[in-house]
């Protein structure tokens, strides 16, 4: 019962969501106990999931590893141009030959040898005024990026609006934007673990140009201007700062 009162309230809220053109968003977080389990998903990614997905126009996929982290995790970041999209994959998936053939080893995977522990999905809309992904404009080798996700969970309900508004009428983004953040995208948080939740990806070069960014950022004089502001005090109660590489075959 309370799948179907989800399923209805994003049937719903689809009309709203595709009327005013914000992309829906997936994060699929692999949780995984060993090498093997890692290897197994990303052939699974690489070679079954990224191709059909592309195939059913999806075209950008990101997947990403932590930087730094005590257990082995593979993030999935999908866009849907539709919350329609997103309710009709699974069912696109299962029907489609290819995909089923080259996908195997991972979808007839046996009981006592799992491909992951556990897969942590969250679903997001995009913010108004970043309402659909960029592609990143960096030029450096791929394996010295830095992807940045952050995760700002709201005290409460109000309050958590309220760092939404700060983002968006509090232009926040244009900020990011202006000291040249290369952000891929801004979401709100419709279903996930931790809420009321927003979450956003930056990207950098490098270690250090992330850092030398965040320098920027702090000095900012309107962002200082921003955050003194009554208006938008005490509206995050936690924060997670995740540092992603991307995989060989992540398409961002």
């Amino acid at each position: 019962m309370k799948f179907l009162s989800i399923f209805f309230f994003l049937l719903i809220s689809s009309n709203a969501l595709s009327a005013k053109g914000r992309d829906i968003y997936v994060i699929k977080v692999y949780h995984l106990a060993d090498g093997k389990q890692e290897r197994l998903v990303d052939d699974y990614l690489q070679h079954a999931y990224l191709p059909t997905l592309h195939k059913f126009n999806i075209k950008h996929i990101g997947v990403f590893k932590p930087i730094e982290s005590t257990e082995k995790l593979t993030y999935v970041l999908i866009p849907f141009k539709s919350i329609e999209m997103y309710l009709q994959l699974e069912s696109k998936l299962a029907s489609d030959e290819a995909y089923q053939q080259l996908g195997k080893e991972y979808l007839n995977a046996a009981h006592d040898q799992p491909a992951y522990t556990r897969i942590e999905t969250i679903l997001l809309t995009a913010f108004d005024k970043s309402p659909t992904y960029h592609i990143p404009a960096l030029t450096g080798p791929s394996e010295k990026r830095v992807y940045e996700l952050r995760s700002y969970e709201g005290p409460s309900e109000r309050l958590y609006k309220n760092k939404v508004d700060m983002f968006n009428n509090g232009d926040e983004v244009g900020l990011f934007m202006r000291l040249g953040f290369n952000a891929v995208f801004y979401g709100e948080v419709l279903a996930g673990s931790k809420m009321p939740n927003l979450m956003y990806l930056t990207t950098f070069e490098n270690r250090k140009s992330r850092d030398e960014h965040w320098k920027k950022f702090e000095q900012d004089a309107y962002w200082k201007k921003l955050s003194s502001m009554p208006a938008y005090q005490h509206n995050v109660s936690h924060a997670d700062i995740t540092l992603l590489y991307p995989t060989t075959y992540s398409d961002f």
